[in-house]
């Protein structure tokens, strides 16, 4: 298997995100929700223009992972929004880290991961989160490989339900500075 390239994505790629992000969250959690929760879910939030959106705001970047011309995973960075009590306006959050499940564990979350780190630590935020789901083992073991550990919980919600999700802060004394990262 050839290592996907991974770059910034562009506006024309809203509608392959929204897809890419459709796919990898139900093939992630589909089993958790009724079936109207996770439509009204993606419905809302891997929409090409939610995309669209989130690729025209220069607060925002995002990466994604292409095998050819197929995209099989991406990252999505920008402004926090978790409700933790020490976020600031500067703060930045790690939104989005998904790849298609053939291709987990070929390096590509890490390469995506990689992009991400360097892109927040280059704006030199005061703190960085992530929000990752609280039965999500194998994801938080790799955030804490970056130096996140637990900082806070709340609900996250998809439709009518509710997930408890933790809310994970980079670590002062982990700040690394990752090369080659654009």
């Amino acid at each position: 298997m050839q290592q996907p390239i991974i770059r910034r994505a562009g506006p024309a790629e809203a509608p392959r995100l929204a897809e890419l992000g459709a796919a990898t969250f139900s093939e992630t959690f589909a089993h958790l929700y009724p079936p109207e929760d996770l439509a009204a879910f993606l419905a809302e939030t891997h929409t090409p223009s939610a995309h669209a959106a989130i690729l025209a705001d220069a607060r925002q970047a995002v990466w994604v992972a292409l095998a050819g011309e197929e995209p099989v995973g991406y990252a999505h960075a920008g402004p926090c929004e978790l409700p933790h009590p020490e976020v600031t306006a500067r703060c930045l959050e790690l939104k989005r880290l998904y790849v298609l499940k053939p291709w987990q564990g070929a390096g590509v979350a890490v390469r995506l991961m990689d992009a991400a780190m360097a892109w927040m630590q280059a704006a030199a935020p005061p703190a960085i989160y992530l929000g990752v789901w609280s039965e999500n083992h194998r994801a938080q073991r790799f955030y804490a490989r970056y130096g996140f550990g637990h900082a806070g919980e709340y609900e996250f919600p998809v439709g009518a339900s509710r997930d408890r999700e933790y809310i994970y802060k980079l670590r002062p004394a982990h700040r690394i500075s990752t090369s080659g990262a654009s």
